[in-house]
């Protein structure tokens, strides 16, 4: 396959309205939980994106059928035979670890591959484990496969989680459905995706209240009691985030249509102090600014904090502000990365440890860069439309992984923006 980037003119103009697609964090999720319903089930609002293809292929290699229709993916998982996912797929994709509690609760056992994905930071799956062995799973590591057995049966349990991590958080959701008894999933993640998965999982049968929140019980039905369902995928809170980010460093106005707006209070609070005007609806967000971006301090954390998916982005909006910003990173430790291809762009950022000090310029210049992860290529992109001159953003796959027509919904938008292969430039 041709490898392609994005070539980004600055103009300074991205206004008009914009379509989210649905969450990449929860449609990858509710994939997985297919598994529980033995049967076939209707995902709607499904991004074309990468990582989708990757998850329907893991599902197939399973034994699943899973065919597409514009947003909405068949997933039939009645022939599903095997609980073993093969490497070469999960180490393409950290969510693919997701398979795992699903995997256990139909099965009782799994063997996974330890999973891959962006080089943003560890990411351990201890907690995972931990969580599931306190339902009755053991583990055995095996030439990095996970191999995972249930001797007993899965028992409900109380389990605090160290840190509300949302793949824990969800495995162990996915377990527990089919748990013998009560579980309660202390210090739970919160996040709007973890939401949405339980909604899912009670419309198959099972029996979850307190999603959303950091209390999470779950009444144990039997596997027998799980069908399949139709479910539509809730809108993707970080794409909006990501587009608002741009009205926000043009001026607008740009409204993103397709999210709650409850699903990002902290972007639209930071927005707002940044000197943005921001309007809300039932399911939009409009962004306007008239006046110069000022500084900002920002601290990643769990939701309902503000969300490291879209540090990077406020990062170029800090680069670009009045006076001196302070970034804290407290989710992954690598995500600085795209700090050093934003300073090639004549940014001004000083990392220490986990903290990010961002001096405002008056002026980005356009410069050959590469995505570094997901966020960092969407962010860079945003870059080289308020960047005086040309922009190339390199390594688009990251981009693919996440961003349906990332370049066409920008073009929509008035960005003098085009894919071209690599192979092209120069023409």
């Amino acid at each position: 396959m041709n490898q392609e980037v994005i070539i980004v003119r600055g103009n300074n103009t991205l206004a008009g309205d914009v379509q989210v697609a649905g969450a990449k964090n929860s449609a990858l999720k509710l994939m997985a939980a297919a598994l529980l319903g033995q049967g076939p089930s209707l995902l709607h609002n499904v991004p074309h994106i990468s990582d989708i293809d990757i998850m329907a292929e893991v599902l197939e290699r399973l034994g699943a059928t899973v065919s597409r229709e514009g947003h909405t993916l068949a997933i039939d998982t009645t022939n599903v035979d095997s609980c073993e996912t093969p490497y070469e797929l999960v180490s393409k994709m950290r969510a693919s670890i997701s398979v795992l509690g699903p995997l256990i609760g139909r099965f009782g056992e799994a063997r996974v591959a330890m999973p891959g994905g962006c080089q943003i930071g560890a990411r351990k799956i201890d907690m995972h484990l931990v969580g599931l062995e306190a339902l009755g799973v053991r583990f055995e590591v095996d030439h990095g496969v996970l191999h995972a057995t249930t001797p007993n049966g899965l028992k409900g349990a109380h389990v605090t989680l160290e840190f509300p991590s949302v793949g824990a958080t969800e495995n162990m959701l996915m377990a527990s459905v089919v748990a013998e008894g009560i579980t309660a999933i202390e210090n739970a993640a919160c996040e709007p995706e973890i939401e949405d998965l339980a909604n899912m999982l009670n419309a198959m049968g099972a029996k979850v209240a307190g999603a959303g929140t950091s209390l999470i019980e779950v009444e144990g039905v039997p596997l027998s009691a799980m069908h399949p369902c139709e479910h539509t995928t809730v809108g993707d809170r970080i794409e909006a985030g990501t587009f608002l980010v741009g009205g926000a460093l043009t001026g607008g106005p740009l409204t993103v249509h397709g999210v709650d707006p409850a699903f990002l209070p902290m972007a639209i609070m930071k927005l707002r102090a940044m000197g943005c005007d921001v309007e809300t609806g039932e399911d939009w967000v409009r962004v306007s600014r008239t006046e110069p971006l000022t500084s900002v301090d920002i601290q990643t954390l769990p939701h309902p904090g503000f969300p490291t998916d879209l540090q990077a982005q406020f990062m170029l909006l800090a680069a670009l502000a009045d006076d001196v910003s302070v970034i804290t990173e407290n989710v992954f430790e690598n995500r600085f990365m795209f700090a050093a291809e934003l300073m090639r762009m004549g940014a001004d950022i000083e990392l220490d440890d986990h903290h990010a000090l961002v001096r405002g310029v008056a002026q980005l210049e356009g410069a050959p860069v590469s995505s570094t992860d997901l966020r960092a290529g969407a962010a860079l992109v945003l870059a080289g439309i308020v960047a005086d001159g040309e922009t190339q953003v390199h390594h688009l796959e990251h981009i693919d992984r996440g961003y349906e027509d990332y370049a066409g919904k920008l073009a929509s938008l008035g960005a003098d923006i085009r894919r071209v292969a690599v192979s092209a430039l120069g023409n």
